[in-house]
C-alpha cells in the first residue's frame, strides 16, 4: 500500500487551517484546564497541607513497598506468561493438526476472557477446588493465563514472518525439525518481537492494578490507603497515576526504539508469510540439488 497520503507536502490553506485548528484546540483546553482549576480551588482541593503531606517520609517509604511489590507481581506474571507463551507459539505452528487445534482453542478462549475475570475465577474458583496457594500466586496464575496466550500470538507472527529459505537452509544442512526451530527460527522470532514483547510489558504492568479488587496490597491499593489516612484521594492517586504514567512512558520509548531498531536491521515492518503449514517441509525438498 502506498504511503504518499502521509508524506505529501501540505499546501498553504492546508497549513492555514492546521495552525487554525491546533490554536483552536489549544484554547478550548486553557479554557477546561481553568475551569477545572477554579472548580478544585473552591472544593478546597489547591490548599498547600493536601500536597505537602505527601512529601513525609512514611508516605514515600509506603508508596516505595507498593511499587515494588507492584515491579514483582508484573516481573514474575511476565516471565511465566514468556515461557508459556513460547511453548504455545511452538504448539501454534505445530505439524500435529490436533496440537494446533487444541493450543489454538486455549489462546482463543483466554485472549477473548477479560483479564479482571481470569483474576477473580483464579483467586475465587481455585480455592474453591481446594487449592491454598498465597494470593500473590493466584494473581500471578490469572495475569500468566492472560498474557501467554497473547504472547503466543505474538511468537506466532514473528515465526511466520520468517523467510521459508531460512527453514529449508536448515533442513538441508541436515537439521532436524526441533533443531531448526530451536537454533535457527525462534531465537530471529523472539529478536523480531522485542518491540510488540515490551508492549505486552507495558499491558501486564498495568494490569497488576487490578489486583486491588481481591485485597492485594499493590501500588493502587497502597495509595488507596495512604488517601483514606490522609484525606487526600485526588491528590494521592494523582501522585499513583504519575508514578505508572512515568514508568510505563520509559517502556514505551524503550518499545519504540527497537522498533526502530528493528527496522533499520530488517529494513522496514514485519510480515508474515504463510501459515503453519509452511513450516512442514518434505523429504525431497530438503535434498540438495
Amino acid at each position: 500500500m502506498s504511503s504518499t497520503a502521509f508524506t505529501d507536502v501540505l499546501g498553504p490553506r492546508a497549513r492555514r487551517r492546521v495552525r487554525m485548528t491546533s490554536a483552536v484546540s489549544a484554547l478550548v483546553l486553557a479554557a477546561l484546564a481553568v475551569v477545572a482549576l477554579q472548580r478544585l480551588a473552591a472544593q478546597g482541593q489547591l490548599q498547600a497541607q493536601l500536597y505537602t503531606d505527601l512529601l513525609q517520609g512514611p508516605v514515600f517509604t509506603r508508596l516505595a513497598e507498593g511499587l515494588l511489590t507492584t515491579l514483582r507481581l508484573a516481573g514474575v506474571s511476565m516471565v511465566y506468561a514468556l515461557v508459556l507463551g513460547g511453548l504455545l507459539a511452538l504448539g501454534r505452528v505445530s505439524r500435529n493438526t490436533a496440537v494446533r487445534l487444541l493450543v489454538g482453542a486455549y489462546v482463543q478462549f483466554f485472549r477473548a476472557m477479560p483479564v479482571l475475570l481470569l483474576i477473580l475465577f483464579s483467586y475465587f474458583g481455585l480455592r474453591q477446588a481446594g487449592l491454598n496457594f498465597s494470593t500473590f500466586t493466584f494473581i500471578v496464575l490469572g495475569l500468566t493465563a492472560y498474557n501467554s496466550a497473547v504472547l503466543a500470538e505474538i511468537f506466532k507472527a514473528g515465526i511466520l514472518s520468517l523467510d521459508r529459505g531460512q527453514r529449508e537452509a536448515a533442513l538441508a544442512v541436515g537439521m532436524r525439525h526441533w533443531q531448526m526451530m530451536s537454533l535457527v527460527v525462534v531465537p530471529q522470532a523472539v529478536r523480531r518481537m522485542l518491540p510488540a514483547i515490551v508492549s505486552q510489558l507495558v499491558t501486564l504492568l498495568k494490569d497488576t492494578s487490578l489486583a486491588y479488587i481481591i485485597g492485594f496490597t499493590e501500588m493502587l491499593r497502597t495509595g488507596q490507603r495512604i488517601a483514606e489516612f490522609l484525606d487526600n484521594r485526588l491528590q494521592t492517586l494523582g501522585l499513583v497515576a504519575l508514578i505508572y504514567i512515568v514508568i510505563n512512558y520509559g517502556l514505551n520509548r524503550f518499545a519504540v526504539w527497537l522498533e526502530r531498531r528493528q527496522a533499520r536491521r530488517y529494513g522496514g515492518a514485519i510480515e508474515v508469510e504463510g501459515g503453519p503449514e509452511d513450516l512442514t517441509l518434505t523429504e525431497a525438498e530438503t535434498q540438495p540439488a
